[in-house]
């Protein structure tokens, strides 16, 4: 299984040559495409040949540009994710909406519940409690939006009570960083498997592309969180943005085994395919877990 995450930064020329993925800077740099799980274009001033785009396509490797201040921007996607592709769309045009809603709350379930770890990492006991109480509260579908109440708990106490999501900063910088590149991760494995990532359970907004993904996501957006709380930025650079980028060559624990999280991901995203293709129970999502609640356990290094 595909593992590195490659960043390129500053002039390069990118280029296909036996297999290998050939980056030619001051010093001429080669990884063969099997090894790479997404490769960040991070400079406006890199080259690229069609045939590299075209075999990084076919290997399933995701690529993400990112803009003039190093910023994601877009991604590359293929038409097909698999060779029946056409099948799984059909599939999933015709998901049980009764199984949707419970998937959906499973998955609410278990974001409020990493949310909770982290705060009870943090020390933060009554915040935590508070959240225990939310999942307790949960109803199908959430619709009471206990995600929502335990969303405001879980940044005033993790992040400060003067931090919030819509103001610009460091945090708020290297959050939105995180999130965006653990949001291709998670658009990787869908169109991997031949979905539509369109086509949500609970988003559904007409401009999002992405609606699928960003639902699976939610449960590992604590990652992300904990990448920034222990980076705690004064600023966000080029340095910055590629701790931030390794979140998905962080540990982790699932199944009380040591994973990467690029595999724990693609584990999860095909458990939550089965469940709504009513091929497995819902006991069958394969959430991660945590070995202990110490703050380094939650991305022990790779």
């Amino acid at each position: 299984m595909s593992w590195r995450v490659v960043v390129i930064s500053g002039i390069a020329k990118l280029e296909l040559r036996l297999g290998y993925l050939v980056v030619r800077q001051e010093t001429t740099t080669r990884i063969h495409l099997s090894e790479i799980y997404a490769l960040m274009v991070e400079s406006t001033a890199v080259s690229l040949t069609a045939a590299l785009l075209s075999a990084l396509v076919q290997n399933k490797v995701k690529v993400i540009f990112c803009d003039e201040r190093r910023n994601p921007v877009s991604e590359l996607m293929p038409c097909y994710g698999c060779h029946d592709t056409s099948l799984k769309i059909g599939q999933q045009v015709k998901w049980d909406e009764a199984r949707k809603v419970e998937v959906w709350t499973a998955i609410v379930a278990n974001k409020i519940k990493q949310q909770q770890r982290v705060l009870l990492a943090l020390g933060q006991g009554e915040a935590a409690g508070m959240l225990e109480e939310y999942i307790a509260q949960l109803l199908p579908g959430d619709t009471t939006n206990r995600e929502g109440h335990a969303a405001k708990v879980y940044f005033n106490a993790a992040f400060g009570g003067a931090f919030a999501r819509g103001k610009e900063g460091p945090i708020n910088a290297a959050l939105n960083y995180g999130y965006s590149v653990l949001l291709s991760a998670f658009n990787r494995e869908i169109v991997g498997a031949g979905y539509l990532t369109q086509l949500g359970l609970w988003h559904a907004n007409r401009f999002n592309l992405f609606n699928l993904s960003s639902d699976l996501m939610e449960p590992y957006r604590p990652l992300v969180d904990i990448a920034a709380l222990r980076l705690n930025p004064e600023s966000f650079g080029s340095a910055e943005k590629r701790v931030m980028a390794n979140v998905l060559n962080g540990g982790i624990v699932m199944d009380g085994k040591n994973y990467h999280v690029i595999y724990a991901i693609s584990q999860y995203v095909r458990s939550v395919l089965n469940v709504l293709n009513e091929e497995a129970e819902i006991a069958g999502l394969k959430f991660y877990e945590h070995g202990k609640l110490e703050m380094d356990a939650f991305l022990e290094p790779s």
